[in-house]
């Protein structure tokens, strides 16, 4: 499949497509979180972890490594003692903070509704364990 040209137009239900590759980057939790992170402008490695929140130094670098790799954010180093490093966002990069945002909205407005629905999930499967003993738990089949 010849994915050079520009007319090249992706199916992510193709599983030889590589577009199932981008939409995979962009549903990595720390992916989107780290773009979005950098709408504001460019950061350094200790800024970003701080705003992300919980990611580990390693995984950092590697989101940092894969999100340069995809052409999404570059990585800018400043020849000065101690080394200054930036990360921003690519033009191409910029394109997803409107789709992220759109995700975003939805989340943090249906959060809710699927707490709630998970929780009368979790109510229905423990009743319906109490109720055939010798069941074992979770859903089988």
């Amino acid at each position: 499949m010849d994915t050079k040209q520009d007319a090249f137009v992706g199916n992510v239900l193709d599983p030889a497509c590589p577009s199932r590759m981008v939409f995979a980057r962009i549903g990595d939790k720390w992916a989107s979180l780290v773009i979005q992170v950098l709408a504001d402008g460019p950061l350094r490695f200790s800024e970003l972890r701080q705003r992300v929140q919980v990611v580990t130094p390693k995984v950092l670098t590697q989101v940092l490594r894969s999100l340069e790799r995809d052409g999404l954010l570059t990585r800018t180093v400043f020849a000065q003692v101690p080394p200054r490093v930036d990360y921003e966002l690519t033009a191409l990069g910029r394109t997803l903070l409107g789709p992220l945002a759109v995700l975003r909205e939805w989340a943090e407005h249906n959060v809710s509704a699927m707490l709630a629905a998970r929780d009368d999930y979790d109510e229905r499967e423990d009743a319906a364990a109490l109720v055939q003993p010798g069941r074992p738990a979770g859903r089988v089949g």
